[in-house]
C-alpha cells in the first residue's frame, strides 16, 4: 500500500496542476503587475485579514469596521482583473472543499454526520 504522505503530494500536484490552480495563478499574476490593482487587492486582503483576527481573538468589530470593509470589497468587486482574481479563488476554494469531503468520508462514516446523530 502506498504510503498516505506520498498519495498527498500527488494530490498537491494534482491541485497545482489542475485548470482551477492555473487560472488563479494567472488571475493573480495580472493583478500583481498592475501596481493600482495591486495595491488595491493588498488593502482588501489587509482588512480581510484584520477582521478575522479580531474575530478569532473573541473582538468586537465596529460599525466604521464593517463599513470600511464594505467598502473595500465594493471598490475591489468594481475592478475587473480583482474580480476574476476573486471568481477563480472561489472555483479552487470549492474544488478544495470537494477532495476535503472526499478525504474525510472514513471518518463521517465512522462517527457520521451531525444530522445522524
Amino acid at each position: 500500500m502506498a504510503n498516505i504522505h506520498d498519495s498527498a503530494y500527488d494530490l498537491e500536484k494534482a491541485i497545482r496542476n489542475s485548470d482551477e490552480f492555473q487560472e488563479l495563478k494567472s488571475a493573480y499574476d495580472k493583478v500583481m503587475s498592475d501596481d493600482s490593482a495591486k495595491k488595491m487587492f493588498e488593502d482588501f486582503r489587509n482588512v480581510q485579514i484584520e477582521l478575522q483576527q479580531k474575530q478569532m481573538q473573541g473582538q468586537e468589530i465596529s460599525d466604521e469596521e464593517v463599513e470600511k470593509a464594505k467598502s473595500v470589497v465594493e471598490l475591489v468587486q468594481q475592478h475587473e482583473e480583482i474580480s476574476k482574481l476573486m471568481e477563480q479563488e472561489q472555483r479552487l476554494n470549492m474544488l478544495i472543499n470537494d477532495v476535503s469531503k472526499i478525504i474525510t468520508k472514513p471518518l463521517e462514516e465512522l462517527y457520521g454526520t451531525p444530522e445522524q446523530q
